[in-house]
């Protein structure tokens, strides 16, 4: 028993669901359930059968989620393990100070589509874009759009984004400004309640 009690007690400090424990838990859970069912039978009230419900409801979805995250630790294992034989046994030696920024070992790997639609692995490819003399003169159409300040294929006034000309934004301000100073109140009155 004191073994279990120290298991128990590193497995709190350790990441992921340890075999212990998930043992604690499902027993823990599994002696509130007895609670719960000799309460509802001592006082037939509906209470602790919705009680129990929860209870039941929380205790599965916590099996569930250790189960879930098993499951994806032995794919990541799995996944380590291939990435291991497909490098020949040496992986790229991540950060310390920056876990979870690298992405894949894969990353490395460009794909390539061809035009019969077949993808080709293409290891440490820088692919390099040289821009044709149509490229360069619809990239100069846009910039002179840009600098002109007009859309190549449409204006703001044909979308209905600005006001035709002549119309001017107004706003609707109250021309009876006393009102709205006496509904709060103004600085001196509230100094004079303060000093009252």
């Amino acid at each position: 028993m004191a073994d279990f009690i120290t298991n128990l007690w590193e497995a709190v400090f350790t990441p992921g669901p340890t075999p212990t424990l998930l043992l604690a838990t499902n027993i823990t859970f599994a002696a509130l359930q007895l609670v719960l069912a000799g309460l509802l039978a001592a006082t037939y009230s509906i209470h602790f059968f919705i009680l129990s419900t929860l209870c039941g409801g929380l205790w599965w979805a916590i099996n569930w989620f250790a189960y879930e995250l098993q499951q994806a630790q032995q794919k990541e294992a799995e996944a380590e393990r291939i990435r291991k034989s497909r490098s020949g046994g040496s992986t790229p030696k991540k950060s310390s100070s920056q876990p979870g920024d690298m992405a894949d070992d894969e990353a490395t790997e460009t794909e390539v589509e061809t035009a019969a639609g077949v993808k080709v692995n293409v290891p440490h490819a820088e692919l390099d874009f040289n821009p044709t003399q149509e490229d360069e003169q619809i990239r100069s159409k846009i910039l002179n759009d840009f600098k002109s300040g007009t859309a190549s294929t449409t204006s703001a006034s044909t979308t209905g984004l600005q006001r035709p000309e002549g119309e001017s934004r107004q706003r609707n301000a109250t021309t009876d400004l006393s009102a709205s100073s006496t509904d709060f109140g103004t600085d001196s009155e509230w100094i004079k309640v303060d000093e009252e």
